[in-house]
């Protein structure tokens, strides 16, 4: 049943690349032609536009981690709501490292093609993201 294969490559995504940081998953997760659209303001298209995003990403907050809330499929799209936790301790985009604790919440669909992730779109808390790294180091 492929909705178990999606669900697995899903997992393996947030588990695998981003919360173990093994950049090698991205040729097993990922069509050639990824795209990728993101709540930052960010498109990629390609398996090294998305790893430059992805270096982006944690070279602001280089202990970010994942947690996956709820998973679901409907019509072979996977559905997570998600939770992002890190410190940001480097620059992000236009905000420099506040060393602040950031926790937001966030929501992807993913679809596929050939057992492999052809697109994702994220759609995070913004503001709460912005409040927590634009403001002095926050005790959370």
């Amino acid at each position: 049943m492929k909705t178990n294969i999606y669900k697995k490559l899903v997992r393996q995504y947030y588990e695998e690349l981003w919360n173990k940081k093994s950049k090698a998953m991205i040729e097993e997760l990922f069509t050639d032609d990824i795209e990728f659209h993101g709540s930052l303001n960010i498109d990629t298209k390609g398996k090294k536009e998305f790893e430059n995003y992805m270096d982006a990403i944690l070279k602001g907050i280089p202990n970010l981690h994942h947690g996956i809330e709820i998973l679901l499929e409907e019509n072979a799209t996977i559905a997570v709501r998600a939770i992002y936790n890190g410190t940001h301790s480097g620059k992000l985009f236009d905000y420099e490292a506040s060393n602040n604790r950031i926790k937001y919440n966030g929501a992807s669909f993913f679809k596929f093609r050939d057992e492999k992730i052809s697109n994702i779109w994220v759609l995070g808390d913004l503001a709460t993201l912005h409040k927590q790294i634009a403001s002095p180091k926050n005790s959370q």
